[in-house]
């Protein structure tokens, strides 16, 4: 099975109402040997720049999200019931994988407890203030932290463009299971060419 590839709605996706959001793209997710290792992780870090070179062209917000965990485990809560020890505060494990084309003036969302971007961030109060009504959500992983946001940027009215060239998920059958359910009700399933191309006619 493949997922649902809708026509974007491009008259509604406008530079001034869009923002790329890059998913936990942190050393203890993308490094090799890192405790979170994501499979194609590392293989990301170029697709995720051309849209971060995309972005800067058209002015759009960009924002980092970062997992992040005080070293005590105290807010770890039952993920490490799933999960190995990972993104400890102060450790180079939650710094950005190396190679990302990451400026002073992009937003960052830090000390991120839990998969979903949203819970217990200022994400939407950021977004809401930026007027954004579009996001480009990129990332690891897809199974996890993506799709956890997904389901909520949709849930708070958010419309999804989801490149499935710019995330990995922590297998690919795990990846290929979440694009199936993003792309039904969830997010438009995309790639990040059609992304980069949407404006393209209106800059020449």
């Amino acid at each position: 099975m493949t997922p649902r590839v809708r026509p974007l709605p491009v008259e509604k996706i406008a530079p001034a109402n869009t923002a790329l959001l890059v998913i936990d793209m942190e050393r203890d997710f993308v490094d090799e040997g890192a405790p979170g290792e994501t499979p194609g992780g590392r293989a990301l870090i170029p697709v995720i720049n051309r849209l971060i070179g995309w972005a800067r062209r058209y002015e759009l917000p960009i924002v980092f999200t970062q997992e992040m965990h005080r070293p005590d485990r105290s807010d770890y809560g039952i993920e490490l019931e799933f999960d190995p020890l990972h993104c400890h505060e102060g450790t180079r494990g939650c710094e950005l994988a190396e190679g990302l084309s990451v400026e002073a003036s992009d937003y960052r969302i830090v000390a991120k407890r839990r998969y979903d971007c949203f819970l217990s961030t200022d994400l939407d109060l950021l977004l809401r203030c930026k007027r954004i009504e579009n996001l480009v959500c990129c990332g690891v992983s897809t199974n996890v932290c993506v799709m956890s946001t997904v389901f909520t940027a949709r849930n708070l009215d958010y419309r999804v463009l989801l490149p499935v060239d710019a995330t990995a998920g922590s297998t690919a059958a795990h990846r290929d299971a979440a694009l199936l359910c993003l792309g039904d009700v969830f997010a438009y399933i995309t790639s990040s060419a059609e992304v980069t191309q949407l404006w393209e006619r209106r800059s020449r």
